[in-house]
């Protein structure tokens, strides 16, 4: 592996309003969005360290568990088999994290991959400048990024099963029952923490991913994209920041290579394996 310097897109720098004239913002969707920042602003009146507690253990569990492991390592690029019972778990605790169901997340993944900073076809190309990367391309609609016959054709075998199809329609309301557990276990505190406080910084901790290391970082792998491997956002995301080894060999189950790039996700790959709950791992051969 060499390392390589790329030149910034000269669409970076721009200001973000230059890059999305002429599209429609989606109201509901950004008044949704600003609302739960907004409870995120009223938790700080309701702190406590258990609360915090909460969030950090939930933050892992959603991220981890359910983004990293569920929606991307096993859905998205199939790089490595649960027992069906356990995919359906992790899978539903991916669904918990508040970032679409599984057909929107999958879909939209795999058009990054196969069209990566594309400006018409990668939903949040990092050359329509870092906010558009990071949340504008949520807010307004574009493309394919919200068309559900497409997500169906990207993802056929989400398509095709009867419980991620319902997964996909009603993610949302999994919130409920949770936020119900979490009153009953610490009222208002845990409520605010274990949901809106949580579903924010791992809102953006995934974000970073699609902006930040766009941008930021260096480039183990030479390849034709600007993706970085970015050591904080790493942190952030238990593993998924070493996106530019990602991008270089997407379906390869580990994200890190090197000892210090702490991959945290495939950590916990391994512990499943020696538990006999995974298989079919792909590993790289280098």
């Amino acid at each position: 592996m060499t390392e390589t310097h790329v030149e910034p897109s000269r669409f970076i720098d721009k200001p973000a309003w230059l890059n999305y004239q002429g599209l429609a913002l989606d109201w509901p969707r950004a008044l949704g969005l600003i609302a739960v920042h907004l409870l995120v602003v009223l938790a700080l009146w309701f702190f406590s360290w258990p609360a915090l507690g909460v969030a950090i253990a939930l933050h892992w569990l959603c991220g981890s568990v359910g983004i990293c492991l569920g929606y991307h390592r096993v859905l998205t690029h199939r790089s490595l088999q649960l027992p069906q019972w356990l995919e359906y778990i992790v899978v539903t605790i991916g669904a918990l994290a508040f970032q679409g169901g599984p057909l929107f997340w999958v879909s939209n993944h795999r058009m990054h991959h196969a069209f990566t900073e594309d400006n018409e076809r990668d939903p949040h190309s990092a050359n329509r400048g870092f906010w558009w990367s990071h949340i504008l391309w949520l807010i307004y609609p574009r493309g394919e990024t919200f068309n559900s016959e497409a997500h169906r054709r990207l993802a056929p075998r989400i398509a095709r099963n009867a419980y991620y199809c319902w997964l996909s329609r009603y993610y949302a309301w999994l919130q409920v029952p949770l936020g119900l557990l979490l009153y009953a276990l610490g009222g208002w505190p845990f409520v605010l923490y274990g949901t809106a406080v949580r579903i924010v910084v791992l809102w953006h901790s995934t974000w970073f991913v699609n902006s930040a290391t766009h941008v930021q970082g260096y480039r183990p792998f030479e390849i034709p994209d600007r993706s970085r491997n970015l050591w904080w956002v790493a942190l952030l995301t238990y593993g998924e920041g070493w996106h530019n080894t990602h991008h270089a060999e997407p379906h390869m189950a580990p994200a890190g290579r090197r000892w210090w790039e702490i991959d945290m996700t495939w950590w916990l790959i391994l512990s499943l394996e020696q538990l006999g709950l995974t298989d079919h791992i792909k590993r790289p051969s280098h």
